[in-house]
Parts: C-alpha cells; structure tokens; sequence
C-alpha cells in the first residue's frame, strides 16, 4: 500500500512541480508580449496536463475499480479513499471550467467518504490514542473538514 502510494505521488510529484513552472514561465512570457514563446510554453504546458491527467485517471481508476472496493480493513479504507481525495485534487489543479468543477467536487466526496470511514472505523473501538487523535485532527483540519470534527473524540 505504501510503496503504491509512493511510487505514483513520486511520478505526479514531479510532474506537478513542472507544471507550476512552465506556468510562471509561461506568465512571464505574456507580461514580456513574447507570443512565440508563450505558444511553445503553452504547448508544453499542455503535454504535461495530458500526462497528468493520464497517470492521475489510472490511479483513480485502480482506486475506484479494486482497492477502495477490496479494502479489507478500514485503515486501508480511509487510505486508499483519502489518495483518491488527493489525485481528484491534483486534477483540480491544472483543470478548468466544468472539469474543475468536477474534480473539486470528487475531492470534497473523497475526503468526506474517508472522513465517515475514519470515525465509523473509531467509534467502534472504545479509545483511541492520543497519537491517532493528534493525527485526525491534522487529517480533518488539512482537509478543510472542520476542526470541531475531530475535537469530539
């Protein structure tokens, strides 16, 4: 799960960080009104969304088609559902018009549906540690779910 996990925020990773800048490239360039290069820059630019989009589809694909489905603990669950909440967002990122609707909408789904997992998954145990509140209240506050989520455990 792990090294899944890894190996494709490693793939994306990069690919996001050129994207970022061939984008400040490509604003530089029209602030200049140097119209050959934003072409070529926009070009590129374009080459590196298809290649995200691309490698973020099929993960989401595997996510959608085996793992989440497959998950045979809730840790696992609430993991692979978050992952999917992470690459709907990187999709939001580079997106425009009805697709960023899209994506934000699906991250927003994602991370809720990891959310309800992680406190189904807690409310049936009697406590939980310090150490895991700590880090829901970091995973709820992170992902804009609220504070007051997590304060009640």
């Amino acid at each position: 799960r792990n090294l899944l996990s890894v190996a494709y925020k490693n793939v994306v990773g990069t690919r996001r960080a050129s994207w970022r800048i061939i984008l400040s490239i490509e604003r530089k360039e029209e602030r200049k009104g140097n119209e050959e290069h934003v072409v070529t820059v926009r070009h590129y630019r374009d080459k590196v969304e298809s290649e995200l989009s691309t490698i973020c589809q099929g993960i989401l694909q595997l996510l959608d088609t085996h793992l989440v489905p497959s998950s045979m603990t809730s840790e696992s669950k609430v993991f692979y559902l978050k992952m999917k909440g992470d690459y709907h967002r990187y999709l939001a990122e580079f997106k425009t018009g009805p697709e960023l609707k899209d994506s934000a909408e699906n991250t927003l789904m994602a991370y809720k549906s990891a959310q309800v997992s992680f406190f189904a998954w807690h409310a049936s145990s009697q406590k939980i540690s310090p150490l895991e509140a700590i880090n829901c209240f970091r995973f709820v506050c992170k992902n804009s779910f609220g504070c007051d989520s997590c304060c009640h455990l």
